[in-house]
């Protein structure tokens, strides 16, 4: 096994492609263009404004804006300067937008047009994102930041991850981090040559995994402040694009539109998703369909073990989500937190190189989140319940808090999503567990029908407990015109939950 690389931090290693090829495209973002030469300099600019106000190492700022080429340069120009970022997602309600920079101890917060416009008390300075008005808040051309070394195990940046709770937290990612999700992109043919489409926000830490590497590698961004089907194909074969990471919402509407084929998108060689469930037979098109590797990442913004399916390589296993990295342990506990038997299900945990420092200022919650083996080795709890098969590939069943316990019998909601899905009639489907004055819990199905589709909620709640067992029999269906998701995709059961409570049949 080779020894690691040395580590060089992000704002670096943009430094040296700038003087290696200045002229080189580093970002586009409609008809904006970014070389990697204007890119340093505009970063050492907002880098030196920050030292000009007394901040360096230790400290944050916050950014709560859409996609634009200011966004990147402040973040990248807050780690030139040793700070952390902590990237705010504009959706959030005013009270959760103050409690996280309050939380975050944020020293200044960036704000666009339409972050300016909400209303939040925020607890620090605003900075505009507009370039004129950013422009006169930083220093002139060709002003330097002081020298600043990053240590590894600074901050990067702190995610702040709701999920499905509503109850945001701060995760803590070091650089260390970073780097070495930067490693590990070198064997998906990432370099000067990469085109890569970002078309989910730069506060996910979703974008961030195929964005760093990027930029790390030397390659151009192509930033889309909002994704549109046919657009993100449009571009796509304009730039020749190479790389890309989507949602599985994202690929579920670029492969049913109805002008997919038409375009070339033979430049790809590598498509990856994470962030949420990934369906087999959706994976499988995209296979037919679309050139290139396609690569699903299971892991959690926290970090800890990785798993990584290989889709392309390994067409009879797209049920899972792959196996572990080389050198990330993956291990599975049941509620007492003792390792379950081989073929036997438990909550995921992982241990890797790539690991929160923790959530910030929440060292209770960073507690709950942690699970030690008999050596005293840290890992990370994931909440997800699944189970290796024979060759180490890991399917997963569900959350564990959404797990259904009705009647004392475990219900998976992902089983249940997954014959409703067969249906010819159903585009999108999500079953929650329901309180039961019989049974404790129930599941609920709320589906959204195809256009032109036949039949109606109570058909297809008989055609469904037709399927299965007694015990996972639909005690009602809901057609929607939508499921709830978040920005990066994620089913929002929690609302599902809630709409069904606050209805007269719950």
């Amino acid at each position: 096994m080779t020894s690691p690389a040395p580590f060089q931090d992000l704002p670096s290693l943009i430094a040296g492609h700038a003087r290696q090829r200045p002229n080189a495209p580093a970002l586009l973002c409609g008809d904006q263009q970014m070389s990697y030469l204007q890119l340093k300099s505009r970063v050492d600019r907002v880098a030196a404004a920050l030292h000009q106000q007394g901040l360096g190492p230790g400290r944050v700022v916050a950014v709560c804006a859409g996609t634009s080429l200011d966004y990147l340069c402040v973040f990248l120009g807050a780690l030139r300067a040793g700070l952390a970022v902590a990237p705010l997602a504009p959706g959030s309600t005013p009270a959760q937008l103050q409690d996280m920079a309050r939380d975050a101890d944020a020293a200044f917060v960036f704000l666009d047009a339409a972050g300016s416009a909400l209303k939040v008390a925020w607890p620090a300075p605003t900075v505009s994102l507009e370039s004129a008005e950013l422009d006169t808040w930083l220093p002139p051309e060709g002003v330097q930041p002081r020298p600043v070394v990053i240590d590894p195990s600074w901050p990067f940046n702190i995610i702040y991850s709701s999920g499905t709770t509503g109850t945001p937290k701060g995760i803590v990612q070091p650089h260390a981090m970073r780097w070495a999700h930067i490693q590990r992109a070198a064997a998906s043919a990432y370099g000067t040559d990469t085109v890569t489409m970002i078309a989910t926000p730069l506060y996910s830490n979703t974008t961030l995994v195929c964005l760093i590497p990027t930029l790390a590698y030397g390659g151009c961004a192509v930033l889309m402040p909002k994704f549109d089907a046919l657009r993100y194909l449009q571009l796509a074969q304009e730039h020749r694009a190479t790389h890309t990471m989507l949602v599985p919402v994202q690929y579920q509407r670029l492969m049913a539109h109805p002008e997919f084929d038409r375009f070339d998108l033979s430049a790809f060689r590598a498509k990856f998703s994470t962030s949420a469930p990934f369906h087999a037979e959706l994976k499988a098109d995209i296979l037919k369909r679309w050139p290139g590797a396609l690569t699903e990442y299971y892991g959690l913004t926290e970090g800890g073990g990785t798993c990584i399916l290989h889709a392309h390589l390994h067409p009879d296993k797209l049920h899972s989500v792959g196996q572990p990295v080389e050198g990330h342990d993956i291990r599975l506990i049941d509620e007492a937190g003792h390792e379950v038997a081989a073929g036997e299900s438990g909550e995921v945990v992982g241990r890797s190189p790539g690991m929160m420092t923790g959530y910030h200022k929440q060292p209770e919650l960073t507690r709950a989140a942690e699970w030690f083996d008999a050596e005293g080795r840290r890992y990370i709890r994931t909440g997800d319940v699944g189970r290796f098969d024979a060759d180490g590939f890991l399917t997963l069943h569900d959350r564990r808090k959404d797990m259904i316990i009705s009647g004392g019998f475990n219900i998976y909601p992902s089983d249940l999503e997954a014959i409703l899905r067969a249906h010819p009639d159903v585009a999108d489907v999500a079953v929650v567990g329901v309180p039961s004055a019989e049974w404790g819990e129930t599941p609920v199905a709320f589906c959204v029908l195809r256009a032109g589709a036949t039949v109606d909620a109570d058909g297809l709640r008989e055609w469904m407990n037709t399927q299965v067992g007694k015990t996972q029999r639909l005690h009602a269906l809901r057609l929607v015109a939508e499921l709830p998701r978040s920005a990066i995709g994620k089913v929002l059961k929690r609302e599902l939950r809630d709409s069904w409570s606050a209805s007269a049949g719950g």
